[in-house]
């Protein structure tokens, strides 16, 4: 567990904290909004578009070893973007780091799924949810405070002492996992037509409001990479090992939680692009204050995301699935008050609170139903394809947001023009989240006892997912984990 949540949350909390650091990357840099869009995309794109590789490599490969080598990789593309002398090679080393969180995100749930028995997995999966999001909004705290007392640059530094304590940890405590009836070669070419697809479909998205959407740039990149997007489609259909099973989308459950993944993770992604710089460049907060203004988030997570896991697993997830957006939406909405003048706790903290409890409502749900809904051998590719829904969702957000709330260029740094933007943006948002609750509503329906529950006369020991922990052929100094009726222990 502690492994899991230190990994996941380091990938997590990268993003929170470049939102922080945005304005003062933009003021050493003399950059537009474009480039602090790229610093945050390229980071994304590199981690959407190989999420569904790193799956199926985790699922062959062993999930233990894919993320360990993510972690390192993260650690080390860190180090270069603290040390980028160039916007230009900020956004590089972005892209760099993203490879290194596309390896380690999927493993981390797929090993939880591998190693708690059914009956337990909404609770670990609940308690994995609630500490990630604790770490998740302590990030743009600790942010705030590193480029408060120093530089921006110090917001890569520190995950290199936390990548070294996660694989310390993973490399002693974590048990191996891996599909058993994968086989064939990894699928190269979907990988390659989906980053191709995204990255085209981002380029123009991006370039669209300044270039105009018919400079046969712009009208390249969006023809080009909604065209490499269709043949990705393609490819998977007809390939005799995808890295993308399109019959996981049989499963209505499947299809429908990923589809309010996009729209709720779309929403956040977007909204929290353009928060910090609402606070700082409008409200005249502090990097440090910014993120403080978020930490009532971190303490709701704690204390309610577990409970929120265990219920919908008591009760299923349809309740809170239609209810959780909802309560975000609101928080959202409540943003509009944020501007300049005005107390904290009459502007931010109100939309803080009913965000929070809107979060702590949907995410173990929405995560264990994801998993629960594709078989328990296909975990890896289950959560890869979930985590990339949010990835790609967050990332077509912050491309096409500013432009459709009226953001463009400079205008970040003018205050009255970005806090009119800001408060569209933002409605826009809440809208989308009420549409993810009306549709979990529709569509998601009850399951009683835990996800994917089966009788408890069958649940033998905890690792019964996992392969052995001790060598084949040398019983454990318990005797722990032997399959019953099976010479294996």
């Amino acid at each position: 567990m502690a492994a899991t949540v230190l990994g996941s949350a380091m990938a997590s909390i990268d993003a929170t904290v470049v939102g922080i650091a945005l304005p003062a990357i933009g003021r050493e840099f003399e950059a537009g909004l474009a480039t602090l869009q790229w610093v945050v995309i390229g980071y994304t794109l590199t981690l959407a578009g190989l999420l569904l590789v790193a799956g199926a490599l985790g699922d062959r490969y062993g999930r233990r070893r894919v993320f360990v080598v993510g972690v390192v990789w993260f650690a080390v593309a860190s180090l270069l973007c603290a040390v980028a002398p160039t916007a230009g090679m900020l956004v590089a080393m972005r892209a760099l780091q993203g490879v290194g969180a596309a390896l380690l995100t999927p493993g981390s749930l797929a090993i939880l799924q591998a190693a708690f028995t059914p009956a337990d997995r909404s609770r670990a999966i609940g308690a994995w949810s609630g500490l990630g999001g604790v770490a998740t909004a302590v990030g743009p705290f600790v942010g705030g405070w590193l480029v408060a007392v120093g530089s921006w640059r110090l917001i890569f530094l520190i995950n290199l002492p936390l990548a070294a304590l996660v694989v310390a940890v993973a490399l002693r405590h974590v048990p191996e996992s891996r599909d058993r009836n994968a086989v064939g070669s990894i699928d190269a070419t979907g990988g390659a037509l989906v980053t191709v697809g995204l990255v085209g479909l981002t380029y123009g998205l991006i370039q669209g409001p300044s270039a105009g959407w018919t400079h046969p740039v712009v009208l390249a990149s969006v023809v080009g990479g909604a065209a490499a997007l269709a043949g990705f489609l393609a490819w998977e259909h007809r390939s005799a090992t995808p890295m993308l099973p399109l019959g996981l989308f049989r499963s209505v459950r499947f299809s429908a939680t990923n589809a309010i993944t996009f729209i709720v993770y779309g929403a956040l992604g977007g909204a929290l692009f353009l928060l910090p710089i609402q606070l700082q460049q409008v409200s005249g907060y502090t990097p440090l204050q910014s993120g403080i203004a978020l930490l009532p988030v971190t303490f709701i997570m704690l204390l309610l995301s577990g409970r929120s896991g265990a219920l919908a697993a008591r009760i299923g997830p349809r309740v809170q699935m239609s209810v959780g957006p909802v309560l975000v939406g609101v928080g959202l909405a409540l943003l509009v008050r944020v501007g300049p003048g005005g107390t904290y706790a009459a502007q931010v903290l109100p939309a803080v609170i009913v965000f929070g409890l809107g979060l702590a409502t949907t995410v173990a749900p929405l995560t264990a139903t994801a998993l629960d809904a594709a078989p328990a051998h296909q975990a890896g590719i289950a959560s890869a394809v979930n985590n990339d829904v949010a990835r790609a969702a967050g990332l077509i957000a912050v491309a096409v947001l500013p432009a459709a709330a009226g953001i463009t260029g400079g205008e970040w740094q003018q205050p009255a023009r970005f806090s009119a933007g800001f408060h569209t943006a933002v409605l826009i948002c809440a809208t989308l989240c009420l549409a993810g609750g009306l549709l979990a509503a529709l569509t998601i329906r009850r399951t009683t006892g835990a996800a994917g529950a089966v009788p408890t006369t069958h649940l033998v020991h905890c690792a019964l997912d996992t392969p052995p922990t001790a060598p084949v052929g040398r019983p454990s100094a318990t005797g722990a984990g032997r399959r019953p009726g099976s010479r294996r222990w």
